[in-house]
């Protein structure tokens, strides 16, 4: 699931790919932009602004993408087959004659002037791993709505950039708050904590192929996807419900017992792995977090 680390990996591997070198092929597979050619400008960088790739070309423009739950981006040699997906998936092709970046399920892509990034990104809140990152204007922008459920406030990007629905479940079993107890609830010490340990983990994993939260080889995470499976810490069997509602409905993962604060009104299920968790839906009007 993309989060902050994994587009920070994907920018990284687009860059190596395709900074300073001329494009031979250009294929933008979306009505809006598929008879702009891009041949023959120079890729100048592939930057990450939270969840979200901005692709600079040559010209002054940028190739604004979204990763959102599976999209991707693969990088083949010549020669190599393409293999993230049908070829019905794939919504971008950027090539150079000894590289070619294909973008597959990219739910969001669109062409702008690089003078107009702030319109797809100026929304955004302190980048976790940008170098705007601010910890106290992350904290401050998550206390502005004191009532509202930690874990969805984690997930509105216009708090900090880069958390996803894996961080999301992690984070708060670290803070020993379920994702239901409203912000403002939360004890000022584990308040202030939250940005530094939110930053941590990223910053531990951006480099990783596999993402870690609890330190150990044998368990990669405390809470996420492991109902009914018993907690790392004291045992008691993970719980899963989903909250939020609509599109905003993400699996969500708690200890019933290292967590405290608000649950679902049926205390979530331990559900295997792969099955559909209780529905909760969080009194506290949700914004826009993309």
């Amino acid at each position: 699931m993309p989060e902050g680390d994994t587009v920070w990996q994907a920018a990284r591997r687009l860059h190596v790919a395709l900074a300073g070198n001329v494009l031979t092929r250009s294929d933008l597979r979306v009505p809006q932009y598929a008879t702009a050619d891009l041949t023959g400008r120079a890729v100048l960088d592939v930057t990450p602004r939270g969840k979200h790739l901005l692709t600079r070309i040559e010209g002054g423009l940028t190739l604004h993408s979204h990763l959102r739950m599976d999209g991707s981006w693969k990088v083949y040699e010549p020669g190599r087959r393409w293999s993230g997906g049908p070829a019905h998936q794939i919504r971008a092709i950027l090539g150079t004659p000894d590289r070619t970046a294909v973008g597959y399920r990219l739910p969001v892509l669109e062409l702008l002037r690089t003078t107009d990034e702030a319109r797809a990104v100026g929304h955004l809140g302190p980048d976790l791993l940008g170098p705007d990152w601010d910890p106290g204007k992350a904290l401050e922008n998550l206390l502005r709505a004191p009532d509202r459920a930690l874990g969805e406030a984690l997930l509105d990007q216009r708090n900090l950039a880069g958390i996803g629905n894996v961080y999301k479940s992690e984070l708060c079993f670290l803070l020993g708050a379920t994702p239901w107890l409203p912000v403002g609830a939360l004890p000022t010490d584990r308040a202030a904590q939250l940005p530094v340990l939110a930053k941590k983990l990223l910053e531990f994993n951006r480099d990783r192929p596999a993402r870690v939260t609890t330190g150990r080889r044998d368990q990669h995470l405390f809470v996420y996807g492991r109902a009914p499976r018993p907690c790392l810490r004291c045992g008691t069997p993970i719980r899963s419900a989903n909250q939020g509602g609509g599109a905003r409905e993400r699996p969500t993962y708690w200890c019933p017992r290292c967590q405290t604060g608000p649950t679902p009104p049926s205390g979530g299920r331990r559900t295997a792995p792969g099955n559909r968790p209780t529905r909760y839906e969080s009194p506290t009007p949700d914004r826009r977090r993309h």
